[in-house]
């Protein structure tokens, strides 16, 4: 049975704690949200690491759980709100975790996505799920509860906010040249498999540096990932790269995608973090379906081979397999050639970037 919503709500609770391309494709529907109703209240319990890049979201009230303190971090949060009462709680997270936390939160409906979508029984937490969806961007997942409340207007809207300390943090990083950022993983997770060649990001980087652009390659501080910025420099031309991984916070990060001409990078947080701010970007998708984890505004830039991925690996076809699903092969990702790469990334340098 489905529970009435809120006609005028006055407060909202936003559940997403990760990750750091995901709450970046759920930034539009809250800018939806506060269009829709301009005095609502917006708290969104959000993790650690995702609240570092978000901070300073105009209109919206972060507060932050640490998954590190387990079940301790969430009782500390039910306190916290133990005297809030909101009209409705957007249940975005599809974890265990997140279910758990929400049953300390008290809301007037739990809002939480159709059973085709759920995972990890997160319908059995709410109250009211989403009209079904089928085949859908992750940021129009997201958007669907904002079109399930009978908000109007849904354009993607981001607004990131960038303080003037992570644009001096950037400068020191790139000085005053022009230049490509490319952040060559993604999170170094057990069979994620979503990192292309170092010899691959090298042959783009010496395109770039004979046209007379420097590549400041970014990431976190991983041992994986210094080993592979580390691999990619000793391709590379003397003076073509500025390795900044583990040297940058999420801020300055940030800073730096802004200031590029261009991101490339497979899926992960950079390339949602470049769409958000509207810097060109090719996204580089083999194990991931760009149709459902593109960025969003930059699709057809995308370098696609998850299909051949699927073929080759899966042995099936695209449309015999679940949408969403992930083709963990360690191979796959080398279906990518160096060349495809720079012909999008060409295109985009190309054309006038809109500031839109």
């Amino acid at each position: 049975m489905k529970h009435p919503l809120p006609v005028h709500p006055t407060h909202l609770c936003v559940l997403r704690l990760s990750a750091l391309g995901d709450v970046c494709n759920l930034v539009p529907t809250v800018r939806a949200l506060q269009r829709q109703w301009p005095g609502v209240r917006i708290t969104w319990i959000v993790g650690k690491a995702e609240h570092s890049l978000l901070s300073g979201l105009s209109g919206v009230e972060f507060v932050v759980y640490d998954k590190s303190t387990g079940l301790a971090g969430m009782r500390e949060i039910w306190r916290a709100l133990k005297d809030t009462r909101f009209d409705a709680l957007l249940h975005m997270q599809q974890s265990l975790r997140a279910s758990v936390l929400s049953l300390g939160l008290r809301a007037g409906v739990r809002i939480g996505y159709d059973k085709a979508r759920s995972k990890d029984w997160q319908h059995w937490f709410t109250q009211h799920q989403l009209a079904p969806h089928p085949r859908a961007h992750v940021l129009e997942s997201f958007m669907d509860f904002a079109r399930e409340l009978g908000v109007e207007d849904l354009t993607p809207e981001w607004d990131l906010a960038i303080p003037d300390d992570a644009r001096r943090e950037a400068r020191e990083v790139s000085g005053e040249q022009d230049y490509v950022l490319i952040s060559p993983c993604a999170n170094p997770r057990l069979r994620n498999f979503r990192n292309w060649s170092a010899e691959g990001y090298a042959a783009v980087i010496e395109h770039l540096w004979n046209h007379g652009l420097v590549t400041v390659m970014s990431g976190g501080g991983s041992t994986q990932e210094r080993e592979m910025g580390a691999r990619i420099q000793a391709l590379c031309s003397e003076g073509a790269v500025v390795d900044a991984i583990g040297g940058t916070s999420l801020k300055g990060l940030m800073a730096l995608i802004d200031g590029a001409r261009a991101v490339v990078a497979p899926d992960s947080g950079p390339v949602h973090m470049a769409n958000a701010l509207n810097t060109p970007t090719v996204g580089l998708y083999a194990t991931t379906n760009p149709q459902r984890a593109a960025p969003y505004r930059w699709r057809e830039h995308v370098v696609n081979r998850y299909p051949e991925a699927v073929r080759t690996y899966l042995h099936k076809s695209p449309d015999e397999i679940v949408w969403g699903t992930r083709v963990r092969h360690p191979d796959a990702m080398s279906l990518i050639h160096a060349d495809d790469v720079i012909a999008h990334l060409d295109a985009l340098l190309m054309e006038p970037r809109d500031e839109a």
